[in-house]
């Protein structure tokens, strides 16, 4: 089963704080860490693999943090839990990942069709799913809360 891990679920909920937060200027981990109760030490390890995919810059200074390397209307949930994540296969199959030889039944295995659709489908999904919409939604949700967002994104 495909199941993500802790990386990829609050990097994505740091990163869309992120991009909400980010029109004041640099994002601290600091404040991301307090809205989205997560752990500042964690974080700076999930802002450290998003940087070095080119999702993130981080600015230094007393009014330094991270902010968004492109538009948000660039990056897409696929673009962020691979970088967190790495492939997003559902199971270790020869046949989806690309490894040439190692599987013997490859020719000849039916289950493979099922795999390679499932893969399909989940990165045509997180493909086109694009940080502005959940910017997008995360305001409409903070509007029809009446509230400032605290929970968890």
């Amino acid at each position: 089963m495909l199941k993500l891990s802790t990386k990829g679920r609050y990097g994505l909920r740091a990163i869309v704080d992120l991009a909400v937060h980010q029109q004041q200027g640099a994002v601290s981990i600091s404040s991301i860490a307090m809205r989205q109760s997560l752990s500042e030490h964690y974080l700076e390890q999930l802002m450290s693999k998003l940087k070095k995919a080119g999702l993130i810059c981080s600015v230094r200074g007393a009014q330094g943090g991270y902010i968004l390397a492109k538009e948000p209307s660039e990056i897409s949930v696929g673009d962020i839990l691979r970088a967190l994540e790495g492939d997003l296969v559902p199971v270790a199959c020869a046949a989806i990942t690309g490894v040439d030889g190692s599987c013997s039944g490859e020719h000849t295995c039916v289950t493979k069709y099922v795999w390679q659709q499932i893969n399909e489908s989940i990165n045509q999904t997180v493909d086109h799913i694009f940080l502005d919409k959940l910017i997008a939604e995360s305001r409409k949700k903070q509007l029809e809360s009446g509230e400032k967002q605290n929970c968890p994104i």
